[in-house]
């Protein structure tokens, strides 16, 4: 990192028109993409673009880090901008969950970095001043809603993807799917593999060798006339696994476009939804600090309530 200590020449300096002076950023407007793009730094202390009219005093120390590891992320413009969608859940001093709205990514998707905001941006920025990072523990899919689990140290990560592979985690999800459910309740056991071609999760040929169990347990909550809220409670987490083991057995989710194979369900009302309805309802684990129990809910939003309303409505 490049650093400055500011003189007595240039107190009361703004933060933007100083750095634009310096022959490493040369421009007012190089500056203030440096600042928004976190690699700007007042007295140790990371800049955002809402620090670029900072007054500078002297003795004050600015640093500068072009080449920061994550830096080419979403301006902080759109960051702040999105604030008001992130819905905290729980938070501790080792653990954050949120209740992810519908449209949003977890992470980034590979060689994508920057090109949109996502639920880890927003967590980078509320945890900013309290100088935390967030760690990805699980993921669900971009427009699936509900709760997505943060870890907020190295060890509570650690200690929470070991209870993922081992499959003690309580994952409980709703689902709201075209046509008749039977039996009202079991397993779905399955081998998928990912096609990374096609970009889908498909059901894997004898002795594939990427094939991976797929495991989930199921009831049906409710049966209309051409639809079903089913619980489905995930023993693996595979990739969009709901959406394909619902979709193979002939009853695809509401919304869904990619895993439906040909089928809509039976006679009744035509359900429609602007996206997949399925919705991470529950989520049960241990601590990482102390074992101690934890659940955490997600109340149903407010499109699938509506769906559901329908589906009644329409029997």
């Amino acid at each position: 990192m490049k650093t400055w200590t500011i003189g007595e020449a240039d107190g009361g300096a703004r933060l933007d028109a100083w750095l634009a002076r310096q022959p490493e950023i040369g421009s007012r407007g190089r500056a203030r993409s440096a600042i928004e793009r976190g690699k700007v730094f007042l007295n140790g202390e990371g800049q955002d673009f809402a620090d670029a009219a900072t007054r500078l005093s002297p003795g004050d120390q600015v640093g500068y880090w072009e080449d920061r590891p994550g830096s080419a992320r979403t301006p902080a413009r759109d960051v702040v901008s999105a604030r008001a969608a992130l819905r905290i859940v729980h938070e501790d001093a080792a653990i954050l969950a949120v209740d992810k709205q519908p449209g949003w990514l977890v992470e980034p998707l590979p060689g994508e970095e920057g090109s949109e905001v996502t639920l880890l941006d927003l967590l980078r920025d509320h945890l900013r001043a309290a100088r935390r990072r967030p760690f990805v523990v699980h993921r669900i899919d971009r427009d699936t809603s509900g709760l997505v689990l943060f870890a907020l140290t190295p060890a509570a990560r650690d200690d929470l993807k070991r209870q993922f592979e081992r499959r003690t985690p309580e994952r409980i999800y709703l689902a709201v799917v075209h046509g008749l459910v039977v039996p009202a309740s079991g397993t779905w056991r399955d081998h998928l593999v990912w096609d990374t071609e096609r970009l889908i999760q498909r059901r894997a040929h004898i002795h594939e060798e990427r094939a991976r169990e797929a495991v989930a347990r199921y009831r049906v909550l409710e049966q209309h006339e051409g639809g079903a809220v089913v619980e489905v409670s995930l023993v693996t987490g595979k990739r969009n696994q709901i959406r394909v083991q619902a979709g193979l057995r002939g009853y695809p989710l509401v919304g869904e476009r990619l895993y439906t194979y040909g089928r809509q369900g039976e006679p009744g009302p035509r359900l429609e939804l602007g996206r997949q309805a399925l919705h991470a309802a529950t989520l049960a684990f241990r601590h990482p600090e102390d074992h101690r129990p934890v659940q955490l809910d997600a109340p149903l939003p407010d499109d699938l309530r509506n769906l559901i309303d329908r589906l009644r409505a329409g029997s």
